[in-house]
């Protein structure tokens, strides 16, 4: 059984757009993979299917994860897996504190089938050592845990949050959709940072993002270019310097002359 995300010629639309047109790609547990490329590549995209996000219809292909086609799977059975994915855009819940969705979200992962919930539930102490040192990780104070999720939070907070969530479920496929998007430089190196401490061996990382400063504080061991719904280069590091000094209209060429 193989803990690397392979994704076999994936095809998506939504409504009447096709979107991903054949995409091939596979993420090896252990690694930091960027995919990078031009805005309406499909590369949000590409991570909502990952995950399971209903707005989208995969019209053919397969994602293959730790024996099992994800695309079978409903985004709970996914998320349990061992999936994550860090939103672009992550909504807001009024009414709902941080601490809680947290601990309801880890008590979802525990859970057992035959078994009272309580007796697979975090016990109160666990969670609050647990969620004190993922908020000083990443320099957030505990009031934080308080506030209502998202609700009013900037950009920057929304983002530590995120990679909070994937501190404390401790995925084994993490999923960064544009985690740089809307951060200061003091923002991106925190959160950069809690994802390197969490980034090893026993977890594959997808990192999305549109510019090649992200990779500068993550570092890929692998970057793809995606353009018009497909992967369409891979290579290593130097890529995303490349594509950072030359854009991606070389690249374009470059396709195009081939064809």
């Amino acid at each position: 059984m193989s803990n690397d995300l392979i994704i076999k010629d994936l095809y998506a639309r939504i409504g009447d757009k096709e979107i991903l047109r054949g995409v091939n790609l596979t993420v090896r547990q252990g690694t930091v993979h960027a995919i990078m490329g031009p805005n309406g590549s499909g590369k949000s995209t590409l991570s909502y299917i990952i995950a399971g996000h209903p707005s989208y219809e995969v019209t053919g292909g397969e994602i293959w994860y730790k024996g099992h086609n994800l695309l079978e799977l409903e985004p709970d059975e996914r998320s349990r897996l061992g999936v994550f994915l860090a939103f672009q855009y992550p909504v807001a819940v009024p009414g709902v504190t941080v601490a809680n969705f947290l601990r309801s979200a880890i008590n979802a992962h525990r859970a057992e089938e035959g078994k009272d919930p309580k007796e697979t539930a975090i016990p109160a102490a666990e969670f609050r050592k647990l969620l004190r040192e993922g908020l000083n990780l990443l320099d957030m104070d505990e009031s934080f845990a308080r506030r209502y999720l998202n609700d009013g939070f900037s950009g920057g907070e929304k983002k530590r949050l995120e990679i909070l969530q994937m501190m404390l479920l401790k995925p084994t496929m993490a999923v960064l959709d544009e985690t740089d998007s809307g951060l200061d430089i003091d923002a991106l190196r925190i959160v950069a940072n809690g994802v390197n401490r969490l980034a090893g061996p026993h977890m594959g990382v997808l990192v999305i993002t549109h510019y090649q400063r992200l990779l500068n504080y993550i570092k890929p061991d692998v970057v793809s270019v995606m353009m018009d719904g497909r992967i369409v280069r891979e290579g290593g590091p130097e890529l995303a310097l490349e594509l950072e000094e030359k854009g991606y209209d070389w690249l374009r060429e470059e396709l195009t002359g081939a064809a």
